[in-house]
C-alpha cells in the first residue's frame, strides 16, 4: 500500500508542471545514445506519448550523423569535417537525404505510432517549410544556413494533433536544387522560434554543461554561457549545442535545456520534476 500512495504522490507532485505545460509546444532535438539505443528508442516513444497525452505540444527534430557517415563509408564514399561540420558534396547530399529522410525519419514515426502517438515525418523540402542557403559553399558545400521556416506548415500538423517528427534537410531556391544538409541542433533552434515553442530540450550524451571540474552546471545565463565559452570550459561538441540554445532564447523560447538522452525518461525529470535534469539556459 506505501509504494502505491507514493505513486500516487508523484503523480501529484508532477501536477503543477502538467498544467503550465498543457497546450504548449515543445521542441525536442533527438540525438546521441536516445536514438541509437533499442531500450532508449522505447523510452523515448513512451516520453513523448506521455506528454501528447497530457496536452503537451511535442515536435521532435532528428539528427543521424553517426549512420550517414556509416554508410557513406559503406560506399566508399570519401567525408570529411571542418570545424565539426560535415563537408557535404552532392553524393554525401543524397546519402545524407536518403539516411535523414528515407531511414531515420521513417523509423522515428513508425516507433512513435506504434505505440499510440499521432506521428507524420517530414523534412524542410516538404512544402519548402524550411529554406537555406550554402553556409560557406567553397568549405562546406551544401552544408546550408535555414533563412526561412515556414510555420504555418507545422502549426497546421500540431492543428491537426500530429506530432511532427522533422528530418534537417532544407530546401534551396532554385528549382531541382538538391537542398541543403542542415546542423540538426540549429535546425531544431530555428524551428523553435519560428513556431513559438515554449521549450527546446537537446538530448544528448553527457550529463549537461560541466564546469572545469566536470561538474553539472544545473542553470546558465547567455552572459554565463558566453563566459564559459571564452574561456574553453565549453568547447567541442558542446560548442553548437548551447549557441543552438542561445539563438532559440534570443528567438522568445522561454527556456532551452541540454539533458541526458542516455538516462531514462529524462525528458519527463525535467519536465514534471522541480529539479529537473541537466543544464536549463536562460537569457
Amino acid at each position: 500500500m506505501q509504494k502505491k500512495i507514493e505513486t500516487v504522490k508523484t503523480l501529484l507532485d508532477a501536477l503543477p508542471f502538467i498544467k503550465e505545460f498543457n497546450k504548449e509546444i515543445v521542441v525536442i532535438k533527438y540525438g546521441g545514445s536516445a536514438q541509437t539505443s533499442p531500450q532508449l528508442k522505447e523510452k523515448f516513444a513512451e516520453d513523448i506519448l506521455l506528454m501528447y497525452l497530457v496536452g503537451i505540444k511535442p515536435v521532435i527534430v532528428h539528427g543521424g550523423g553517426k549512420k550517414i557517415t556509416e554508410m557513406l563509408d559503406a560506399l566508399n564514399i570519401e567525408t570529411s569535417f571542418i570545424d565539426g561540420q560535415r563537408v557535404t558534396t552532392k553524393e554525401v547530399m543524397n546519402i545524407a537525404e536518403m539516411i535523414l529522410s528515407g531511414g531515420i525519419n521513417k523509423e522515428i514515426v513508425s516507433l512513435l505510432n506504434s505505440h499510440g502517438a499521432k506521428a507524420i515525418g517530414v523534412s524542410g523540402k516538404d512544402a519548402h517549410f524550411i529554406s537555406a542557403e550554402a553556409k560557406n559553399f567553397s568549405k562546406w558545400g551544401l552544408t546550408g544556413n535555414i533563412t526561412e521556416v515556414k510555420e504555418d506548415v507545422i502549426a497546421n500538423l500540431i492543428y491537426e494533433k500530429f506530432v511532427p517528427v522533422i528530418a534537417p534537410i532544407a530546401a534551396g531556391k532554385e528549382m531541382g536544387h538538391p537542398g541543403f544538409n542542415i546542423n540538426a541542433d540549429l535546425c531544431a533552434s530555428q524551428v523553435a522560434k519560428a513556431i513559438g515553442a515554449n521549450k527546446i530540450i537537446f538530448l544528448t550524451d553527457t550529463p549537461g554543461v560541466l564546469n572545469s571540474d566536470k561538474e553539472l552546471l544545473a542553470t546558465l545565463t547567455k552572459a554565463e554561457v558566453e563566459a564559459l565559452k571564452e574561456d574553453g570550459t565549453i568547447h567541442g561538441g558542446m560548442v553548437p549545442k548551447v549557441d543552438a540554445c542561445l539563438e532559440a532564447i534570443d528567438g522568445g523560447v522561454a527556456k532551452a535545456h541540454i539533458i541526458d538522452g542516455r538516462l531514462e525518461h529524462s525528458m519527463l525529470l525535467e519536465l514534471f520534476t522541480s529539479e529537473g535534469v541537466g543544464t536549463q539556459i536562460i537569457k
